[in-house]
């Protein structure tokens, strides 16, 4: 439980040395504030991917891929499972969680919901990384309607 704690904290630190250069940066210094953020996660699940069984690396389609990511990734990052994946079967693909960990603090007013992208930044990276080493091209962005809630939506890119 320990290593959970210390998990958010890095991440709230990160979040905060971001945005502690510029308190309010404009339009394009946050998009680098959260591309920065975002790089970071892509290594980490770059990195995560890496470290996987080779018997977990066998899958035959997409959506073997992403169950996998729901499940197993999100239980190792966050001691829990998204709460649901949606698809429309074109390479597209909804993944929720009800009570994200990194947004769980911030749940307590409506206030908060326009900071939440700087805190989902980096677990978009790491859905991207993850996927890129298991050799699939997407584009990860993420969105919240109301906290903790937060839905990643996965574009797979055809090479």
């Amino acid at each position: 439980m320990a290593d959970v704690a210390l998990f958010e904290f890095l991440h709230m630190e990160m979040v905060a040395e971001l945005w502690a250069r510029d308190p309010d940066p404009g339009p394009g210094g946050q998009k680098m504030n959260l591309s920065v953020l975002e790089g970071v996660g892509f290594r980490v699940g770059q990195a995560l991917g890496e470290r996987l069984p080779q018997e977990m690396l066998t899958f035959k389609e997409e959506l073997d891929i992403l169950k996998f990511l729901c499940k197993d990734l999100w239980v190792a990052m966050f001691q829990k499972q998204m709460d649901s994946l949606r698809t429309n079967h074109q390479g597209t693909y909804v993944l929720q969680d009800n009570s994200f960990p990194l947004l769980v603090r911030m749940a307590s007013g409506l206030q908060y919901v326009e900071e939440a992208p700087k805190f989902l930044a980096f677990p978009c990276g790491l859905l991207r990384g993850a996927l890129s080493t298991l050799g699939i091209k997407s584009l990860v962005t993420a969105s919240v309607a109301s906290l903790p809630a937060c839905k990643f939506q996965v574009v797979i890119q055809q090479s």
